[in-house]
């Protein structure tokens, strides 16, 4: 078995620096934690901490395990992880940025060989303000700190999308959204809506902001519709745009012939619905995976950070009335 002893050697330096670099505990050149993380993959070197099973371990946040489009995520992140011989520590913040830096001091307890992060907001999320392991940002935007990232474009997702329901000629179109300080995600949708509506000669509504961890089936619309009138509804994601078109339907309104409903991620419950869900497809797995690539390669390759992005794909489903069809 290799030795912190044996890194140094190969790294070309001291003991001591190799400690502060495969510990994190002191400042060290960007150029000698490129050395010595490559001598320690060279050597099989595995000084960090390890869990109940011996193994070397991931650390993930997410905003939340309940929701299907993080636990897509979390099976290709533990799937590639395994198979490179890691196991994965889970924390996650409920989509409340105040909750973010303990949830990363937890995981940062146990020593991982470094993390992907889900936040509400990376250029404003007090867990990035300290230093931290090999980092990988999942379905965030990378920052100038934090260059590794795994994301897909949600605004012009979310204008894609405005512009599928403006071609079906729907004019008067509502975008729902959990609270924009708990997802940037939902915020790019919400800002790729308005770049939509303007470019069309068309006035956005007033978004209606709730929260992600509410209770859904107890959504009440009836004084937004009431108020706004829409023709088109979005919801920032798919559990949302379910919630929506059960809160619709105890006001006894017809999706689509009263109100056209989408949303944002292609989870299959959009598919089991009485009429079934437009949405925006990403593939969370696939970004999982990538995800966990990358940060196993920047950890033990010692490899730059890279920003990936994936595409999304609309998949059209029964949820969406064509207004210019003639009734």
């Amino acid at each position: 078995m290799s030795t912190l002893q044996q890194v140094a050697f190969r790294a070309g330096c001291s003991v001591a620096t190799a400690s502060r670099v495969l510990n994190r505990n002191g400042p060290v050149s960007d150029e000698m934690v490129r050395r010595v993380r490559r001598a320690a993959a060279e050597l099989g070197y595995r000084g960090g901490g390890r869990t109940g099973n011996g193994r070397p371990a991931i650390g993930v946040l997410i905003p939340s395990v309940t929701n299907p489009v993080f636990a897509a995520s979390l099976s290709s992140i533990q799937n590639r992880a395994f198979h490179a011989g890691h196991s994965v520590l889970i924390a996650q913040s409920n989509y409340d940025p105040a909750q973010e830096p303990d949830a990363v001091a937890s995981l940062l307890h146990q020593q991982p060989t470094g993390l992907i992060l889900t936040v509400c907001d990376p250029e404003r999320s007090m867990a990035l303000s300290s230093a931290l392991p090999p980092t990988v940002l999942l379905g965030n935007l990378p920052t100038s700190r934090f260059t590794a990232a795994v994301a897909t474009d949600n605004f012009a997702a979310g204008r894609d999308l405005t512009n599928h329901l403006l071609c079906k000629g729907h004019r008067r179109i509502l975008f729902i959204s959990g609270h924009f300080a708990a997802s940037d995600r939902a915020k790019l949708r919400y800002l790729g809506y308005i770049r939509a509506m303007e470019a069309a000669g068309q006035r956005p509504l007033d978004t209606l902001e709730i929260s992600f961890v509410s209770s859904l089936e107890q959504l009440d619309l009836s004084d937004v519709v009431a108020r706004s009138n829409p023709t088109a509804i979005i919801a920032s994601n798919d559990l949302l745009a379910l919630g929506v078109m059960g809160a619709l339907r105890r006001q006894g309104l017809s999706i689509p012939r009263d109100i056209s409903v989408a949303g944002f991620d292609g989870i299959s419950l959009g598919l089991l619905t009485e009429v079934s869900l437009t949405t925006v497809e990403i593939p969370d797995g696939t970004m999982g995976a990538a995800a966990a690539s990358l940060l196993l390669d920047m950890a033990e390759n010692a490899a730059p950070p890279r920003h990936l992005t994936v595409p999304y794909r609309l998949r059209v489903g029964g949820s969406v009335r064509d207004l210019a069809v003639q009734s």
